[in-house]
């Protein structure tokens, strides 16, 4: 007979079940155009029953996904246990587009996707195969509650169900028993345990990393100071736009394909990152959407999330959330293409230095010996104060061919929830030689999206033309200018 068990959620994966609220959804997700193959059926339907026969397949090699969160009695602390009541056919669905079927139709549908939330009585997770999409093509629309991934980890059942050949082969799943729950009093007080002993193995564990006094000093004086310039950023007000609103519970989503080997091209001319050219084009196209050097707009307080994956190798599989943030701002205010990128590499430059992923990294492993009841209301607090204005996150993906049961994929287009006073999400995702361009928001907030990636296709043009035109070093007086502008936004709350 097999022993019960569960697994905690850590502080950081809890955070996305606090943040969640009626209307505001807390998934991550994708839309993926695959070419037809030997699942489309001659009447240009996808054979269900063989996805799911694929999927079932696949499902040992992402356990989480069959499993469903518990709730500590008294404490209603949640955690992860085995759904006995497992049943694949509530996760992997079918919808229909209307023939002849486009991808207007397929965007309108994904975002009626996206704003519904995923039922928590159940594993969290949806896959929906979408056809009638025309030109012998199918969609999967992909969600997976943020409390279970980051955007890497989001990749895992999705990457299982993928493979380098279009060679289809027999597939036997493996027998799967769900492990029993422990009693109410059992978890209990297995979680008074924990979180009385929480601080001391925090500390214990902190202290390991560090091998010598001088280690030491020199480790706690790097973390303070990053601690103190996060700090610094998270509590200086930010720039107000039209995109910074409360938000309603529709949501629209729209995509983009961008040629990767430009932006490389661009990479290289400027030797920077390729994150870099993706945040300087976000810079480039807000600059546009939003109406060009309109006043109070283009300033160094326009911040933005950019989350930084800090999994190790070791790491490597787990599904969780293992990602800190760089907090930055972006320079809208300036008219110049490769200005903005000098200023952005700069920017993410001195990020890297002052070591602030670490520095959140640390707070987020802090959280871990904190009483939850007070993480929650930081949570909280967090969200209402809002102290940024978009998040823009940039997932690398395959560089080869990849196909499910022999349909290759095309194009997966990636979504990143919206948070309060957040209208538009922006995530990047690599498949085989493409950038592609992701665009989440709340239609009330954004009614125009569609023109915003056009705005990202002209800005990458931008980028591309000031490459091959050999673009301008950044001027001393535009750094100075906009660092003193950024310093002082910052410091003004401090």
């Amino acid at each position: 007979m097999q022993a019960a068990a569960y697994e905690r959620l850590s502080a950081q994966d809890r955070s996305f079940l606090v943040f969640e609220r009626p209307g505001l959804p807390m998934h991550l997700g994708a839309v993926a155009i695959f070419e037809g193959g030997p699942l489309v059926a001659k009447d240009g339907s996808v054979r269900l029953g063989a996805l799911r026969a694929h999927v079932r397949a696949r499902l040992h090699l992402a356990p989480r996904y069959r499993q469903r969160l518990a709730f500590v009695p008294v404490l209603q602390r949640p955690v992860w246990v085995d759904d006995a009541d497992f049943d694949l056919q509530r996760h992997v669905r079918r919808a229909h587009l209307p023939a002849p079927g486009d991808d207007a139709a397929l965007k309108a549908l994904a975002g009626r996707l996206f704003a519904t939330p995923i039922d928590r009585a159940h594993p969290l997770w949806e896959l929906w195969v979408i056809d009638g999409l025309g030109d012998g093509r199918f969609a999967l629309v992909a969600k997976t509650h943020h409390a279970m991934a980051d955007g890497i980890s989001a990749f895992g059942l999705f990457a299982a169900l993928l493979a380098p050949t279009p060679e289809v082969g027999t597939e036997r799943p493996l027998r799967w028993r769900p492990r029993p729950v422990p009693g109410p009093l059992a978890l209990l007080r297995e979680q008074v345990a924990h979180e009385m002993k929480a601080p001391a193995d925090l500390g214990r564990e902190l202290a390991n990393t560090i091998t010598s006094p001088t280690r030491l000093r020199d480790e706690i004086a790097t973390r303070a100071r990053a601690m103190a310039g996060l700090l610094r950023s998270g509590l200086a007000p930010v720039v107000e736009t039209p995109l910074n609103q409360p938000v309603g519970p529709e949501r629209c989503f729209d995509w983009l394909t961008t040629d990767l080997a430009d932006l490389r091209t661009v990479k290289e001319r400027f030797g920077c990152t390729l994150n870099d050219v993706v945040l300087a084009t976000v810079a480039g196209a807000l600059r546009r959407f939003l109406g060009g050097g309109r006043e109070g707009v283009y300033d160094a307080r326009y911040r933005v999330i950019v989350p930084v994956s800090v999994r190790t190798q070791a790491e490597a599989g787990r599904t969780d959330n293992r990602a800190a943030a760089w907090l930055t701002s972006l320079p809208l205010d300036e008219p110049d293409p490769a200005t903005r990128l000098r200023l952005v590499q700069g920017a993410t430059a001195r990020l890297k230095g002052e070591g602030q992923a670490r520095a959140v990294e640390l707070l987020l492993r802090l959280a871990e010996g904190v009483p939850a009841g007070i993480v929650d209301l930081g949570v909280r607090l967090t969200a209402r104060m809002h102290p940024y204005n978009l998040i823009v996150t940039n997932v690398p993906g395959p560089a080869a061919p990849l196909y499910l049961r022999g349909a290759r994929l095309r194009a997966a287009y990636p979504q990143v929830p919206l948070f309060e006073h957040q209208g538009l999400g922006i995530a990047v995702f690599t498949v085989d030689g493409s950038l592609c361009w992701g665009f989440h928001a709340d239609p009330e907030i954004v009614p125009d999206l569609p023109d915003l990636a056009e705005a990202v296709r002209a800005s990458v043009a931008e980028l591309s033309q000031a490459s091959a035109a050999g673009g301008p070093a950044i001027s001393s007086s535009a750094r100075r200018s906009w660092s003193s502008t950024r310093a002082s936004s910052e410091k003004s709350s401090a």
